[in-house]
């Protein structure tokens, strides 16, 4: 059994990491914060960094030094049909219903669509022959999960950060404007919206997903023991997460910087070509896609991997190979209904279960300070759950204006959109108080053993 685990692999698996987060949402939402946001841009790529990088980080570190080998064991400690709901809600999330069909789109729109004809209205054929190509290609590369580290670290990674760093680095040394005046909730709010839009990156809820990957590539060179699992992980989550820091504050930048010829984007799709455009002409539209077809390519294949990994131990009749190919026809079908309508729909969802898993991260940290109380764990998520979904039904736009008053009167930062905050805390206050008696059936099963 190996102790160590070489710097070139820990580096690798950091890069893997980076390129299974770094994706459609990635892409797309810190320039578009960058530009609406102008002056109040630090601020507000602060509050991003914290749930674009900080959570992701702890969310994989939770995995890797809880000992934990996926996230429905570590829900347990709440209650097993809880546990049974939010996994399969997170994996259907980040999977065939909103983050895999996003890569195609984003890809599309970002590295084709500048190409094509304009058009007008109508069923987007373009769209569709693309979607059939790119998700064929990774459906093919998702059958053989074995590999991603060689595919994805060692190759794709690679290509991905020089194609990106050439458009950024054009922006910071000749930026095409100065920031403007902030909008929206960015002229008073700028921190929190920030931390609100890290939410649509979905990298939390991935978080969990990718950490299995990292332990299982950690695994396979030999590192057994849990603290060595928990070293190596520590490192490579690091690598990834410093990555992921500098490209988003770049993008952010160039959002921030690209002035208004670029057209007032509601999802950023429409700044990053502008910009490579003016930069490079359209060599810099063809070097932008690339980025963007790696960036998507790599973070659909770890997802399409994950959750046909996690839904064929659920239903054993079904082989890995058969989910995979189901989940990847099912993605590029929903990839069809377009990039705007897409993040609408899937903003509500994400708001109420965001939350939820935020707050089972820190829980899992601070265990050891409440002494592993099943009461804590319980009614922290409840009273998290019940406020993250009405957060959820206004993002929505369902008219409770009554409630909404109520609570925006007697309930700090719910105008923020983080009004679960203090009933969380709250929650575990009250389990911590008033204590079960009982402890989570992990722990139990481990006193047993000893």
């Amino acid at each position: 059994m190996n102790s160590k685990i070489s710097r070139n692999e820990i580096i690798a698996i950091g890069l893997m990491l980076f390129a299974l987060f770094f994706g459609a949402g990635n892409l797309i939402f810190p320039p578009a914060l960058g530009q609406a946001s102008g002056t109040n841009l630090w601020p507000s790529i602060i509050g991003f960094l914290l749930t674009g990088v900080g959570l992701p980080l702890l969310g994989v570190l939770a995995i890797g030094v809880s000992g934990h080998d996926d996230v429905q064991s570590l829900a347990n400690k709440i209650n097993p049909t809880f546990s049974l709901i939010f996994t399969v809600a997170l994996y259907l999330s980040i999977g065939p219903f909103f983050a895999i069909p996003r890569t195609g789109t984003v890809s599309y729109e970002i590295g084709i669509a500048p190409f094509l004809p304009e058009m007008n209205g109508g069923f987007n054929v373009g769209l569709l022959i693309y979607t059939i190509i790119y998700f064929a290609i990774v459906g093919y590369l998702s059958l053989n999960p074995s590999k991603i580290v060689d595919r994805v670290g060692k190759v794709m990674t690679p290509i991905l950060l020089i194609c990106l760093l050439i458009v950024l680095i054009a922006t910071v040394i000749n930026p095409l404007d100065k920031p403007l005046a902030p909008i929206g909730d960015y002229v008073d709010n700028a921190f929190f919206k920030g931390f609100q839009e890290g939410y649509l990156t979905m990298d939390t809820l991935a978080s969990f997903v990718f950490g299995i990957i990292v332990i299982n590539a950690i695994k396979e060179n030999g590192i057994t023991s849990k603290g060595g699992i928990a070293k190596a992980t520590i490192k490579a989550g690091l690598i990834a997460a410093g990555a992921l820091g500098v490209i988003y504050l770049g993008l952010a930048y160039l959002g921030a910087t690209t002035n208004y010829a670029a057209g007032q984007a509601n999802n950023g799709g429409a700044l990053l070509p502008y910009a490579a455009n003016a930069h490079f002409s359209v060599w810099g539209n063809i070097i932008l896609g690339f980025a963007i077809l790696f960036a998507c390519l790599t973070t659909s294949i770890g997802l399409i991997t994950s959750c046909a990994s996690y839904f064929s131990k659920m239903f054993p009749r079904y082989s890995y190979k058969t989910l995979a190919i189901v989940f990847t026809v099912f993605s590029a079908a929903v990839a069809n209904i377009g990039l705007s309508l897409l993040i609408t729909i899937s903003v509500p969802v994400l708001v109420a279960i965001y939350p939820l898993a935020i707050v089972l991260i820190f829980l899992t940290f601070s265990d050891p300070l409440f002494k592993g109380r099943v009461s804590v764990y319980r009614w922290s998520m409840l009273f998290t759950g019940i406020f993250s979904v009405i957060d959820g039904i206004k993002a929505a736009g369902l008219q409770l204006e009554g409630l909404y008053s109520f609570l925006s009167q007697y309930l700090p930062l719910f105008d923020a959109g983080m009004g679960w905050v203090v009933p969380a805390l709250v929650g575990v206050v009250i389990g911590f108080i008033f204590p079960s008696g009982k402890k989570p059936a992990d722990t139990q099963s481990k006193e047993k053993v000893s």
